[in-house]
């Protein structure tokens, strides 16, 4: 899921975010969005849904399924 990590990233980023602040918006820990990020590590199917409606994006858009 490399594509979901670079989106996930670049949406962070855009929105002015740190890891940590976006972990507390997500009721998670840093590490856990280090690792995302870096594709070490992928969340659940709940935790997409939840990113993708906080960055009002659709979940195909995350996983790479369309642009």
């Amino acid at each position: 899921m490399e594509i979901f990590s670079e989106r996930l990233r670049e949406l962070r980023k855009s929105a002015g975010l740190t890891q940590k602040e976006l972990a507390s918006i997500l009721l998670t820990n840093n590490s856990s969005i280090c690792d995302w990020e870096r594709g070490r590590n992928q969340p659940d199917l709940e935790t997409i849904v939840v990113i993708a409606r906080f960055f009002e994006v659709r979940v195909d858009y995350l996983l790479g399924l369309e642009d």
